[in-house]
């Protein structure tokens, strides 16, 4: 099968069986949306939603959470992984998009990547789903199913996976697909146990068709 058909019955198939695909995380601004993508990195959405609640009303504004201490934050945050220095890299976040973007969280990948604990992952994120802009952010799961379906090939690390995909997957579809790769490999195509019986796109799929 061609590359560019391999994309196209893939998307096609999602498109049908997944037409509202969006991120699990809980938030209502770009600032809560940035918040709770570093928080993240590493953890579960149902972890990190059950910790931004708490987090979210003691500090409601970027301007709040650049006032506090890392070690106050940390008691919010440090049910989830690495809280330590995921509480300093909100502290100083808030304080450089306070100090330079007043407040503002920026709309591009560039800005964003100049905040404390933003990477270029999380940037992509925060781009895809608050702006809607072509940006494929590339985790665990993406790296793991793009490689599977053979959307990707022997891809070495997530930046030459996120190259291969940007190429063939149409711009305005770009942000739903982040949605629907990651999605089917949170809860289809997981790492130990594919569930491949019940995945839809075994006909398309190269992992499952070289059992």
């Amino acid at each position: 099968m061609l590359i560019a058909e391999r994309y196209k019955n893939i998307l096609s198939w999602f498109e049908t069986h997944m037409p509202v695909a969006e991120s699990e995380l809980v938030f209502a601004s770009p600032y809560q949306c940035l918040v709770a993508v570093m928080l993240s990195a590493q953890c579960t959405d149902k972890r990190v939603n059950m910790v931004t609640p708490s987090l979210f009303e003691a500090y409601p504004t970027p301007e709040d959470l650049a006032k506090a201490t890392s070690d106050e934050v940390f008691e919010y945050v440090k049910s989830v992984s690495y809280p330590r220095s995921k509480a300093e890299h909100l502290v100083a976040m808030a304080k450089r998009l306070v100090e330079v973007y007043d407040g503002v969280v920026p709309d591009n990948i560039e800005d964003l990547q100049t905040l404390q604990g933003v990477g270029r992952k999380t940037a992509n994120v925060v781009c895809a789903v608050i702006w809607n802009q072509p940006t494929m952010a590339v985790d665990t799961h993406i790296f793991r199913v793009s490689e599977r379906l053979g959307l990707t090939t022997n891809s070495k690390n997530p930046l030459q996976t996120e190259k291969a995909l940007v190429k063939y997957i149409p711009q305005d579809v770009i942000p739903k697909a982040h949605h629907w790769l990651l999605l089917h490999g949170r809860y289809v195509c997981q790492a130990r146990k594919p569930q491949c019986e019940q995945c839809g796109l075994q006909e398309f799929c190269r992992f499952f068709n070289k059992k």
